[in-house]
């Protein structure tokens, strides 16, 4: 399917328009960000493995009944995806604290928590993504009552099925993002990417870091350590 126009331009991401109203087109980049866009470089390579990576994870979780707004792989770097009204929300799970919760609560990097630990942010790079509740969803109308719910139960629900599939493959399901969108029918779908660049995934003996804090904190072997998260999951990832 043709992509027409774009209509929307992320850091990583650009979603267009097709001939269909209600599907569109998600490519995505080798462009790589940090620390709101303060970081910025591009990665050979890295659009391919995360637009294949994140076909897997979402049929994944289709497969044990979780809904995503993923239809196909059209290319490397393009995927048809439906066309949803998208919450300016981001659902977040911890099992292991690290990452800025480290730096607001003070706690050491890798703590594992007692059960996981459920945060919604605004999504807004402007205002650096602020930590919100369910009080600020309902004022401000981002969400109702039974949307929030759904959202953090299919939230638990993603956390509880890909922390199986990740540790199988010897590796640690540190935290995730994921965002929601609604369809025409009023359905709840898992929307936008599970890849390793919303989310931290770390070896299970070695604790070697595999995802974007390799980016973050000038690691080096970004798009290798992906693809090394890919081939233990079984993945066959084709990069032109």
């Amino acid at each position: 399917m043709d992509k027409i126009k774009e209509i929307t331009k992320g850091k990583a991401k650009s979603l267009y328009t097709t001939s269909k109203d209600d599907r569109l087109v998600m490519h995505f980049s080798d462009d790589t960000s940090a620390f709101d866009g303060k970081k910025k470089e591009a990665l050979l390579g890295k659009g391919a493995v995360n637009n294949q990576f994140n076909a897997f994870i979402m049929d994944h979780l289709q497969n044990n009944g979780i809904e995503t707004h993923h239809i196909e792989v059209l290319n490397n770097n393009d995927s048809l995806v439906w066309n949803l009204n998208m919450f300016p929300i981001e659902c977040v799970i911890r099992n292991r604290a690290s990452g800025s919760i480290c730096r607001r609560l003070g706690t050491e990097d890798g703590l594992i928590l007692e059960s996981p630990l459920f945060e919604f942010f605004l999504k807004d790079d402007d205002l650096g993504d602020p930590l919100i509740n369910d009080e600020h969803i309902i004022s401000f109308g981002w969400a109702t009552k039974d949307q929030i719910d759904e959202m953090k139960k299919l939230t638990y629900k993603v956390n509880s099925v890909l922390k199986e599939l990740f540790i199988n493959s010897g590796l640690i399901l540190v935290d995730f993002k994921v965002e929601f969108g609604v369809n025409g029918n009023g359905t709840i779908l898992l929307a936008d990417e599970f890849t390793p660049d919303g989310c931290r995934l770390w070896d299970s003996e070695t604790l070697k870091k595999m995802d974007k804090d390799r980016f973050r904190q000038g690691l080096g072997d970004v798009v290798e350590s992906y693809h090394q998260v890919a081939d233990r999951l079984g993945m066959n990832i084709i990069v032109d």
